[in-house]
């Protein structure tokens, strides 16, 4: 029996998380597994890059754990002091 060997290339996806309501919680375009900014174990996603601008971080690119996805998120609070 012939198999095919599958495609493995990985889908990208840009999420703007200033158009995220509630605690930042969303959920991966892909596969729909939930990515929570609080989940610090990176047992639902890997960190992959990040892009620091004038010393704030302006982009964030992660993968899913579960289907690898490559998601770039954009849309963090500029100029706030915590």
């Amino acid at each position: 029996m012939m198999m095919k060997k599958l495609d493995k290339k990985t889908s990208t996806y840009k999420i703007d998380l200033s158009a995220i309501e509630e605690d930042g919680t969303f959920e991966c375009p892909k596969c729909g597994k939930a990515i929570s900014p609080d989940d610090e174990s990176e047992d639902n996603y890997q960190i992959l890059d990040t892009t620091v601008v004038n010393d704030e971080l302006a982009e964030l690119v992660i993968s899913c754990a579960k289907c690898k996805s490559t998601i770039k998120l954009t849309g963090f609070q500029q100029g706030l002091d915590a």
